[in-house]
């Protein structure tokens, strides 16, 4: 067997100098475990460990009295059975002939009670034996050697452990830890197991969820190493796989906390995940369902892991209301037959020993039965409790004992067993000469030893009576297979647990999920799979929209905008289609856009070619007419050579309008304007020579004038036309070679269309081109205006007048309309104008002429040309239209393109994947063998020791590493051997030995005890620092007795140390059951805090969680957001990488570039990867969380690959450590800022170290040596013995005088004391809380009956009690104490490291950060002393990406980290006004965003305003118009009495230039703001005074008419109704119509100011709605039927006498009102906002002025500055005004 480990197990007492009485404190068993077993002796006893009882009660932890055993209760059947297979498994074996012939195996089957602490026990009890009193000689007396252990039955338990018996290599085979870390052979290297491992487990698990797309789940899981672990991976996992999120993750309490299940239930009620993941211990999950049940929750999908699958207690009726229907992951169900025989035979006779000791059995009757056994407890008594007689058939009794449907546990159970004894069969069986150990030797029956097993159990490979394969791989892990189960309740009530499928992995390492869903049993109405999602997915044609704060899985799908499409479900961005193809319109591909153009399929197009093309038909047909009739006077008289040519550039201005049509090419684009400028000058030319010829024959037909017609002939007007069509074509030329037209895509118009339209390629070429056509046009109207007046044979000019009338007014019309006109509208809109403009021309000047020609040729006479009867004013047509069709719809100017961002998550947290520090219980056991009487596991250490009183014990690093043995178990396990010699550990253990020198020198602290010291060298590594613990606590003697004269070592009251927190919790967690204190200078875990886990833990180094603080704020002052974090593969380094981790997630401040972790092994390849990561990443600081020898290396790799440029943030690790300090590494860790932990001073230390000397030590031993192995490091000397390589290499010899204060010794460095200042506090921690226990007053004591702790009887646990209350000041003035965690009060120094222009290095103070009294941190940084290793000497800048200032948002970079990101310009109408803003908000309605984005600005208002030059050009020429009409109303008034005004009814030109007011007044309506009132008065104003208007106009014809017809002989007398009250009335009633088509309208619908947002999107457009267009369309078309009539009855009265004439300009002044309002139709169409506005009041300006000018103008003309002709005379003679 091993020997005792532990010091509390067997002898605490010794003889001691202060004892009065040696004998009189008898030796005794200090730690004696009451555990209840089941055992049966065996020539090899098996070990197991079941949770036979649910849980346990432990006592409290107030160290005022001594801990007691902890209460098990909660008998589990199952559990039990477990047990029972065991037992069963092995009496099968001992019964099998062909396996382990002639050895019978026996068993001790301990209960753990599912506790850690029980669990401990019990292993140590299995490893080390039981007995009071043993003797180590031949004999052997004891019990048989425990080979192996099957067990435990719980991850943690399991854990702690096999930590522990991995160091002696005792195999251990669990049936039921799946925890995926114990997979790690190099923790665990005896470490097997026939479950399969957490991590197959969750990869299944996440199988079912992919199969039914459930991706929105919570998880619950116990907080322990199984639930952690589980949990951990499986976060991981899914993280990984991408497949879903958790709505919730919470952790079950481990005291059942009624509040804490009452608030996790709520959650899960709450949230609207449906699937739940499970990984508790099924106990926990009782209390969870009685909750569920209260609160009544239902609809939830379960899914089980293996622990509660199959657990029994909720199959009740109870539960399956709630969980029917769970599916679990199951261990895979085996057969094991004869088992129920077996159980059936139980009794609790059957044990030979009935004792606590062996009692399960026992236990297990009572609880079956209801009953207790003798002696019966007096309450049982009482209560009439019966006695168990063991007479009672179990086979009768109600017990799930007998429940052998399904093998699942039971099955692990029996293959571990089966897997222990073949191990031990083939080891028995190996042939002498043949076997693996050294020298081919076997393992002996007599001298079997653990670790020889374990060689043997890799290597298994067997069948069960099943047929089921079993073997382990290089992992400990047997093969992995997976049954899928579900709960199905029937009718009845009863329920069943099926298997449904199977997930399994096969022998190439595919992993298959088999599932039978006919067969599965869903708990919902639908009796289908229930959804289970966040948020449905997002159908291709949107993309996903985060929700901030909430998990990645939760989103909106947000339709993608027009130009963006996604073609995969969950997008999370719409990609912008390319340049020439728009979204479809389900927006999940992108199609080619649509061409818009003015094309010839089009019933636009097709309409404008007819037309078109009828233009140049007509004009064929009249070329040909003329033709025919050449030499007719009509045709001759006309200048026929120039009509022709007319003729002829008609028939182009018509064809030219077809370049206009169909798709836009480089030739058309060329020649559409030129042609169109050049036949149009061609035109005009010939119209204005006509002119020209008109005049200069009437000039020449004068008396006396000049020969001016040889200026005018045939010659002269074919030159003078070429001459002026030369010049466009110029113009067309300059224009095509400078800047030609081109064909051009144009998105502006429309985003999801092409405009192909040709660019005019030079604005000033095509104003000049328009400007030249717009000049001849402006003087060939000047000079027919000005042949107005000339004889009838010479009239043509009239008609010439009146198509440039018609020109100038479709062009001038042209212009707004083409501006405001988008896309192919704009073609549209000139090709009208050039078909409007043609079609006057071609039916005003030659109309007339064919009507004569082809229906009055009796007219078409050289007699009637010149005679006073035919008129070419005439014209002789019948009537004509000019009709016009605009087809399309208003521009669209702009739309908004909106953009969402991502809403994560906000974010998206990152999951923690560090291990948590494992609760590594270790204890070094004893075995002892029979055969030999030396200890199994005597170990060699280097330490340094000092007698005392009592003794403090010391763990120090002094050697940087060690070589272990190779694990290949076929050799005994050889000591671990150290080296690289460590000075700072060194001084370290130097500083406890003078910190208790110290001590007992001072007369007030320790009087009259002296204080010894043991200190090991660690070697830095776990099994050295564990076999130091246990050395130190249980003693080290080949032999001892237990007698009353306690032989033996001083007791060990606490330990000092130790420096790794991996060392501190393997070491904690086992001194922890003994209450030995453990006092740590450098172990920082966060986790050693808890001290439920660690209870006599303490230290005098801040936590992990403060250095991680502190860290952050360094970052945040800096700003540095972007960093790569290293850490070694340890307790430490995991559990401050995962802190930092957690906390820069949750403070949201930044994000890591890369995680590496450093290869414990220094593997270069690895090394040289993590550097290539470092090098090649834009991370510019680097967070380590290492120790001095990783770095090192690490190092030593950077400087291979010269990475510089990197800011080096250290942790206290290797802050200060002397060994970076070097030439090499300065270039590259220059600059480093790193947590370093309070320097102190301790006064005298020096001294004591220039007096250490080899010599020094009483025992230079191996176990007392390291005061010589320092010198020899010193002195490069070696103490004799020397090695033979030593003296053929010339060493020399250590003579022990040397000098020390003359060697360059870096111990001797006391100026920067940290860790050895925490080693001084620490000690003096212990000797104050000795101190405290010694002088209690005996009566006024904490403990039992106010007592004290006896010098002679100290108890660990009391120590305990004094050092949770120490408070003390160090001579340095730090105050010294623990708070409740066993920490003290954190303080940090900030360091620098600084590259001195010598050469040389420093590590200067720059800084503390500290925690506050009131629990905040404070940093403060000195910042003008640190030294930056960077060219600009000032912080680096270390971001993924820059912030996002304000008006741009955050786009998340998929697949990379929440920091790296695009800034995104926010769309307009959107802003961001703070920085890195994850979304654009939407401005308000009325408010728009400003240029910089980040502010909404009020809309700009657009209307037609009085102060703009627009609105002011309006009203000035309203003005205008209105003091005009006042002028001529006032001039005729003035000259009312005269014949002009008279003959022409003054009454109704009174009225007329009245209505003329108002129409320019009413302009004014449509300037300003609009407002109610404007806009109802607006369209009736102008309505009612243009009806008035030309009301009056057509009154007048009507009484021309009249007239006329009056004058006729034996006319009726028609006047009498049209005298004045019947024109009064005629005009009053046709306005009371349009009076009430107003009202009307005003009352039906009535227009009102509207915010109109469609035409722009960043303004107003303020404009007035007009409620109801059928009435708007009702007031203009009423308007325009009385402009018609006008203009019809006008017509009619065309050819009356001269006197009568004023029917001429009414014709004239309708046609110019017609002519502005048909333009107005498609102008005011097209024209957006205000424009609408402006072309309206141009139209009723241009109209009124046309009336104005046209009607009044030559009488304004005759009566002011021709008054000679303002006679009744001349108004009668044939000279009248009329032809005016």
């Amino acid at each position: 067997m091993l020997p005792y480990l532990y010091l509390y197990l067997i002898v605490f007492h010794h003889s001691s100098p202060l004892s009065s009485s040696p004998s009189s404190s008898p030796c005794e068993l200090q730690a004696q475990f009451n555990l209840n077993q089941i055992y049966k002796a065996g020539d090899f006893i098996l070990g197991g460990l079941f949770h036979v009882h649910l849980s346990s009660i432990f006592p409290g932890l107030s160290f005022t009295s001594k801990p007691q055993d902890p209460t098990c209760y909660g008998f589990d059947i199952q559990r039990f059975r477990w047990a029972q297979t065991m037992a069963f498994a092995i009496t099968e074996i001992n019964r099998n002939p062909s396996l382990l012939p002639n050895v019978t195996l026996g068993y001790r089957i301990y209960d753990t009670c599912h506790t850690l602490g029980v669990a401990f026990r019990t292993a140590l009890s299995l490893v080390s034996g039981r007995e009071e009193q043993f003797q180590l000689d031949e004999r052997c007396v004891g019990s048989p050697p425990m080979l192996g252990i099957v067990g435990a039955g719980s991850s943690t338990n399991s854990i702690a452990i096999s930590s522990i018996l991995g160091l002696y290599r005792v195999p251990m085979v669990s049936y039921y830890a799946a925890c995926s870390c114990l997979s790690d052979q190099m923790q665990f290297p005896s470490f097997f197991r026939t479950i399969p491992s957490d991590a197959f487990q969750v990869r299944a698990m996440l199988q079912i969820m992919r199969r039914y797309g459930w991706t929105w789940a919570g998880m619950l899981f116990t907080d322990d190493d199984y639930g952690r672990n589980a949990a951990r991976s499986f976060q991981s996992d899914l993280a990984q796989s991408g497949l879903g999120c958790l709505a919730y993750v919470e952790v079950l309490p481990w005291d059942h906390d009624p509040v804490e299940i009452q608030r996790i239930v709520t959650v899960m009620k709450k949230s609207t995940a449906r699937v739940v993941i499970v990984f508790p211990y099924g106990r926990y999950l009782v209390d969870l369902m009685e909750e569920v049940i209260k609160q009544d929750v239902r609809g939830l999908q379960w899914i089980a892991s293996e622990d509660w699958t199959s657990y029994a207690i909720l199959e009740s009726p109870r539960f399956l209301p709630y969980l029917t229907g769970v599916l679990g992951i199951a261990i895979h169900r085996g057969r094991i037959p004869g088992l129920k025989d077996f159980l059936l035979n139980i009794h609790p006779d059957n044990d030979p020993d009935n004792s606590h000791e062996n009692n399960i059995v026992r236990q297990f009757w009572e609880y079956t039965f209801g009953c207790k056994f003798a002696p019966l407890p007096s309450e049982w008594v009482d209560a009439g409790g019966r006695m168990c007689t063991g007479q009672e058939d179990l086979g009768t009794a109600e017990t799930i004992l007998m429940d052998l449907s399904v093998f699942r546990p039971e099955y692990n159970v029996y293959k571990a067993v089966y897997a222990l004894a073949h191990a031990l069969h083939d080891m028995l069986q190996c042939v002498p000469g043949r076997g693996p150990f050294s020298g081919h030797s076997c393992a002996s029956l007599q001298t079997i030893q653990p670790w020889q097993l374990v060689y043997y159990l890799e290597k298994i490979n067997f069948t069960t009576s099943i047929g089921e394969h079993v073997s382990f791989d290089e992992n400990g892990d047997a093969l992995p297979f997976y049954d899928v189960i579900n709960w199905v309740q029937f009718p009845d009530g009863s329920a069943k647990v099926l298997n449904v499928g199977v997930y399994k992995k096969s022998a190439s390492g595919v992993e298959e999920l088999v599932l039978d869903e006919d067969r599965i049993f869903w708990n919902f109405e639908s009796k289908k799979p229930p959804r289970s999602v966040c948020s449905e997915s997002c159908s291709p044609g949107t993309r996903v929209a985060r929700r901030k704060g909430e998990p990645v899985c939760c989103f909106d799908c947000i339709a993608c905008s027009g130009g963006e499409i996604s073609n995969e479900t969950d997008s999370t961005e719409c990609s912008n289609c390319p340049e020439d193809f728009w979204s479809s319109p389900q927006r999940d591909h992108c199609v080619p856009k649509s061409l818009e153009f003015l094309s010839y399929h089009e019933a636009l197009g097709i309409s404008l070619t007819t037309i078109s093309l009828l233009g140049t038909f007509i004009s064929a047909i009249v070329l040909g007419i003329f033709i025919y009739h050449r030499s007719t006077p009509m045709v001759r008289a006309n200048n026929s050579e120039l009509s022709f040519l007319l003729l002829l550039s008609l028939k182009l201005c018509f064809l030219c309008s077809l370049l206009f049509i169909g798709r836009p090419r480089i030739w058309t684009c060329q020649l559409r304007h030129a042609a169109f400028g050049i036949s149009f000058v061609l035109c005009v030319s010939c119209i204005l020579v006509k002119t020209m010829v008109v005049l200069a024959v009437f000039k020449a037909s004068k008396p006396g004038a000049t020969d001016i017609m040889k200026w005018f002939g045939a010659m002269q007007q074919r030159g003078t036309v070429l001459s002026l069509t030369f010049i466009q074509a110029t113009i067309c030329t300059a224009w095509l070679v400078s800047a030609s037209p081109a064909p051009h895509k144009n998105t502006h118009y429309h985003s999801d269309k092409i405009v192909y339209e040709c660019v005019v390629g030079s604005t000033v070429g095509f104003a000049v081109l328009l400007g030249y056509i717009g000049l001849l046009a402006l003087l060939s109207f000047l000079l027919a205006f000005m042949a107005r007046n000339l004889p009838d044979n010479f009239n043509e000019a009239k008609l010439i007048t009146f198509s440039m009338l018609i020109f100038c007014a479709v062009w001038i019309a042209f212009i707004p309309a083409y501006i405001s006109s988008p896309g192919k509208y704009a073609d549209v809109v000139e090709v009208f104008a050039i078909l409007a403009s043609s079609f006057g021309i071609l039916v005003a000047l030659f109309g007339p002429k064919c009507y004569i020609i082809l229906f009055r040729p009796e007219r078409n006479t050289k007699k009637s040309i010149m005679g006073r009867a035919l008129s070419l004013a005439s014209g002789g047509e019948e009537q004509f239209q000019l009709d016009e069709s605009c087809v399309g719809s208003p521009p669209m100017l702009g739309i908004s393109l909106e953009f969402l961002s991502y809403n994560e998550p906000l974010g998206i947290s990152l999951t923690s994947i560090s291990l948590l520090g494992t609760l590594i219980c270790a204890i070094v056991l004893g075995i002892f063998i029979y055969h030999r009487s030396t200890p199994m596991a005597q170990f060699k250490f280097n330490r340094i020791y000092k007698a005392g009183d009592f003794i403090l014990g010391g763990l120090f690093e002094i050697h940087l590493s060690s070589a272990f043995p190779e694990l290949s178990f076929t050799s005994k396990q050889q000591d671990l051997i150290c080296y690289g010699f460590d000075i700072p550990g060194f001084r370290m253990a130097q500083t406890m030995a003078f910190a208790i020198t110290e001590i007992n020198r001072n007369p007030s602290l320790l009087p009259n005890v002296t204080l010894g010291y043991s200190l090991y060298d660690t070697c830095l590594t776990l099994g050295g620092a564990f076999r130091s613990a246990l050395s130190l606590v249980s003693g080290r003697e080949e032999q001892f007795q237990l007698n009353e004269s306690c032989v033996g070592s001083p007791p060990v009251l606490g330990i000092v140390g130790d420096s790794p927190s991996t060392h501190s919790i393997a070491i904690s967690s086992v001194l922890g059951l003994y209450r030995v204190s453990l006092v740590s200078y450098y172990s920082t875990c966060s986790c050693l805090s808890d001290r439920n886990k660690f209870p006599s833990f303490f230290r005098t180094i801040p936590s992990d969680a403060f250095q991680v603080q502190a860290m952050l704020q360094i970052m945040k002052r800096f700003g540095w957001t972007w960093a790569g974090l290293l850490f070694t593969n340890d307790a430490y380094g995991r559990n401050a990488a995962q802190s930092f981790q957690s906390d820069l997630a949750q403070s949201g401040f930044g994000c890591l570039a890369y995680v590496e972790v450093l290869p414990w092994d220094h593997d270069p390849a690895e090394l040289q990867r993590i550097v290539t990561v470092m090098k090649t990443s834009t991370a510019r600081v680097v967070i380590a969380f290492i120790y001095v020898p990783f770095t090192v290396h690490l190092m030593e790799e950077v400087v291979k690959q010269n990475v510089t440029g990197l800011q080096w943030m250290a942790s206290e690790a290797w802050t200060t450590d002397p060994k970076l300090l070097t030439l090499d590494f300065m270039p590259y860790l220059g600059g480093t800022l790193g947590i370093a932990i309070r320097r102190g001073e301790i006064p005298g230390l020096k001294d004591f170290l220039l007096k250490i000397h080899p010599h020094n030590g009483h025992d230079n031993s191996h176990e007392n040596n390291i005061m010589r192995r320092f010198w020899e490091h010193t002195f490069q000397c070696n103490f004799p013995p020397l090695p033979s390589e030593w003296v053929d290499a010339g060493g020399r010899v250590c003579t022990g005088q040397e000098d020390l204060a003359t060697a360059e010794a870096a111990l001797l460095d006391v100026s920067d004391l940290r860790p050895e200042y925490n080693v001084y506090k620490a000690v003096y921690a212990l000797a104050h809380a000795i101190h405290d226990m010694l002088h209690c007053v005996p009566g006024k004591g904490p403990f039992i009956g106010h007592s004290c702790a006896g010098l002679r009887t100290i108890q660990p646990w009391q120590l305990l009690y004094y050092l949770e209350r120490i408070n003390f000041s160090t001579p340095f003035g730090d105050h010294v104490s623990f708070d409740e965690n066993g920490d003290a009060l954190p303080i940090y120094d900030v360091m620098n490291w600084v590259w001195l222009p010598d050469g040389s290095t420093k590590v200067h103070n720059v800084g503390v950060v500290k925690k506050l009294v009131s629990a905040g941190e404070e940093l403060i940084l000195d910042e003008d002393r640190i030294f930056w290793n960077f060219e600009s000497k000032k912080p680096p800048r270390s971001v993924c990406s820059e912030s996002c200032s304000p008006g741009t948002r955050v786009a998340r970079r998929k697949g990379e980290p929440v920091c790296c990101f695009d800034c995104i310009a926010c769309s307009e109408g959107e802003i961001s006004n703070e920085t890195d803003s994850t979304e654009c908000t939407s401005c308000p309605e009325d408010f728009w965003s400003s240029p910089q984005r980040d502010h909404c600005v009020p809309k700009s208002l657009e209307f037609l305003s009085y102060h703009e030059a627009l609105g002011i050009s309006v009203t000035i020429i309203s003005l205008l118009g209105t003091l005009i009409c006042a002028i001529v109303l006032g001039i005729f008034i003035y000259h009312r009495s005269t014949p002009m005004v008279r003959a022409n009814n003054s009454e109704l030109s009174f009225l007329l230039l009245l209505s003329l007011k108002l129409c320019f007044l009413c302009s004014l309506l449509f300037i300003g703001r609009p407002r109610i009132w404007t806009c109802q008065l607006r369209h009736a104003a102008f309505g009612i005074s243009f009806v008035l208007c030309v009301s009056c106009i057509l009154v007048k014809t009507m009484v021309v008419l009249a007239v006329f017809k009056a004058s006729k002989p034996g006319a009726t007398d028609i006047m009498k109704w049209f005298g004045a009250m019947q024109q009064r009335g005629t005009v009053l009633a046709l306005t009371s119509i349009q009076a009430t088509i107003c009202i009307a309208w005003l009352v039906s619908a009535s227009p009102a100011p509207h915010k109109n947002t469609h035409y722009h999107s960043d303004t107003i457009v303020y404009e007035c709605d007009v409620g109801s267009t059928v009435g708007f369309g009702v007031l203009l078309g009423y308007i325009g039927l009385l402009a018609l009539l006008s203009f019809l009855l006008a017509f009619m009265a065309r050819n009356l006498p001269d006197n009568f004439n004023e029917a001429k300009l009414i014709t004239f002044s309708m046609l110019i009102f017609c002519a502005v309002w048909i333009a107005f139709i498609p102008a005011y169409i097209s024209s957006p906002g205000k424009y609408a506005d402006v072309v309206e009041v141009f139209a009723i300006l241009a109209s009124s002025f046309g009336i104005l000018v046209a009607l009044f103008g030559p009488k304004c003309y005759i009566i002011l500055l021709k008054p000679e002709r303002n006679t009744k005379k001349s108004i009668m003679g044939r000279g009248g005004a009329a032809k005016m």
